[in-house]
This record gives structure tokens, sequence and C-alpha cells, in this order.
């Protein structure tokens, strides 16, 4: 399944920084550091309650629920590391509000999809898809529990 298939955030996102050159890419992805959404009281009162992204050098968490509106996505990163921020900001932002069946759905190569490659290390893109993985076995594990 493609990402135009899954859900209109991503698949916008993805067109966002495909219509600019590469050295924008990394510019866009500064500007979503700054908009990755404040954690719920639940999660800001006690981080122990996400999961720790080891694949993500900067000390990243991050936790999928799975809710009667659809998933929701929540991240948080360090100010001081805004490649991350902003790759976590995507997902939130990307992820919330698509059913369980979407989130599953959205391509494991995502990160890849963005035309980062050549701006971004490849340790921070593996960040990103260690998020996007953890989102998808959370929201597997919470559908089974469902069940």
């Amino acid at each position: 399944m493609s990402v135009d298939e899954v859900g209109g955030v991503l698949g916008e996102i993805r067109d966002e920084f495909l219509a600019v050159g590469e050295r924008e890419r990394l510019q866009l992805l500064l500007e979503l550091s700054r908009e990755l959404p404040e954690l719920p009281e639940r999660y800001a009162a006690s981080p122990a309650l996400l999961e720790r992204v080891e694949e993500c050098q900067s000390p990243v968490r991050a936790f999928a629920e799975v809710e009667a509106d659809g998933v929701h996505f929540y991240a948080t990163a360090p100010q001081e590391a805004p490649t991350t921020r902003g790759f976590a900001s995507i997902l939130a932002q990307g992820l919330t509000g698509l059913t369980p069946e979407q989130v599953l759905a959205v391509p494991d190569d995502y990160p890849m999809m963005l035309g980062l490659a050549r701006a971004v290390s490849p340790l921070r893109l593996g960040g990103m898809a260690g998020m996007l993985g953890r989102a998808k076995r959370q929201v597997r594990e919470q559908l089974a529990e469902g069940a």
C-alpha cells in the first residue's frame, strides 16, 4: 500500500519535502521540529509511560495509543535534537487520527520517501524508522489485547 492510500497528512508531508530542493528539505524538517505537539498531562507527568526509542541517538520516547477516534502518536525529543524532533513531529501529525489499519499500512520505508537521504545521516533516518516500527508494534499489541 502506498502512502497516498494510507492517509492524507503523511502524503502531504512527503509531497512538501519532494517539492523543494535538497537544501530546503533540512530547513523544512527543522520547521516541523517546532511543531511537535505537547504531551497530554498523563504522559508529561509520567514520561516512563512512553517507550524509549533505542534507535535514536537522542533520548526520544514515544507511544501510539489506539482510541475510539483513531490512533494518537505521542513523542518527546529534546529541543537540542531538532532533526529527531522533526521526525517525531512528522509521525505525531501524520499518524494521529488514522485508523489502526492505516497506521499498520504505512510503508516501513516512509522515512526514505522524504528525500532526506543525502541531507540527514543514515543513523537519524534509522531513528525515524525505529519510531515508526514501535508505533506499529504498539498498535498491533493493543489490537491483540482488545480482540
